[in-house]
């Protein structure tokens, strides 16, 4: 039985609602929820922070929280590289249960690495509801690759590709460095299919959970945006979930021709046929998003 004192906030919570809904108040537009990408952070004002501003000068009284992982601006950003992916999941997913403002569902954008991250966020926590997601250049079936690594210093992204050119699979360097999570070796399938602790659980590489597919599904839309010209996620076909041709580096293929679609391990190709899976592309390196392609193409889906 409910507690007086909840019983009491759950009328006024409906004399609220119906007090608006006679005043003919518009509703409130859906919260958004921002994850950024590989060596930033939450706060960044170049780019979470423009991004945040941009959005709440299009959209008046939106609620906007990009998600910071660890206590400090500093830890997020260290998290992005050293942070176990899963572990980040789970945080998230507890940071939006508690969050009393998107309980009645949210829209997500996640820039780079945060696209994938949240569309597990997607599959594993489905409550409270994400209605659009929006993939920033995001690497949906991983990289076999990291050309231009971004991050405060050089020398943090050439010690990542040495390890990971040395042992991706290793259980210690899976456990304790994110890129190494959604490295995708297309020469040694076999290895990343039964060693990948991250991408190839969220991608159904091992067993199909159908959780993983109903909750996927239930997104109103999947955006997914690609940089033409993007000199760091390798491949870029990634981004709209494309990869190389199994057990070669050289020919890729489209998200149409993999098994992830043929087989439709996570009801994407469903999606696709339903009009829920939306693709757009723009000229550009990664993450290069001018203001007015930005207001063109992605503030409608947030309204």
């Amino acid at each position: 039985m409910a507690s007086p004192r909840a019983l009491r906030l759950l009328v006024l919570l409906l004399s609220w609602s119906l007090a608006a809904a006679m005043r003919g108040d518009p509703p409130a537009p859906l919260p958004l929820v921002l994850w950024h990408g590989m060596g930033d952070s939450c706060c960044n004002p170049q780019s979470m922070g423009a991004i945040k501003k941009m959005v709440e000068e299009k959209i008046p009284g939106i609620y906007v929280l990009p998600l910071k992982i660890g206590k400090t601006v500093r830890q997020d950003m260290e998290n992005s590289f050293f942070m176990n992916v899963n572990t980040q999941i789970s945080l998230v997913c507890q940071i939006l249960a508690e969050d009393p403002k998107l309980q009645q569902g949210y829209n997500a954008i996640g820039f780079s690495q945060g696209g994938q991250f949240l569309r597990a966020v997607v599959q594993r926590c489905p409550s409270p509801p994400m209605v659009t997601l929006i993939s920033v250049g995001g690497q949906q079936q991983g990289v076999y690759g990291l050309p231009r690594c971004p991050g405060v210093s050089s020398h943090i992204c050439d010690w990542i590709r040495k390890t990971l050119n040395a042992g991706a699979y290793s259980e210690i360097v899976q456990e304790h460095m994110v890129q190494a999570e959604y490295w995708h070796d297309p020469i040694k399938e076999d290895v990343y299919r039964n060693h990948s602790i991250f991408l190839a659980d969220i991608n159904q590489e091992r067993e199909v959970k159908e959780s993983y597919r109903k909750n996927l599904m239930a997104l109103k839309k999947f955006v997914l945006v690609k940089f033409l010209n993007d000199s760091i996620v390798d491949p870029r076909e990634s981004e709209w979930f494309g990869f190389y041709r199994s057990g070669q580096a050289k020919e890729k293929i489209a998200l149409q021709e993999t098994p992830l679609y043929t087989e439709d391990r996570l009801g994407l190709k469903k999606m696709d046929q339903a009009g829920q899976l939306v693709f757009l592309a723009l000229e550009g390196d990664h993450l290069q998003l001018p203001e007015e392609w930005f207001y063109k193409h992605i503030i409608p889906l947030l309204k």
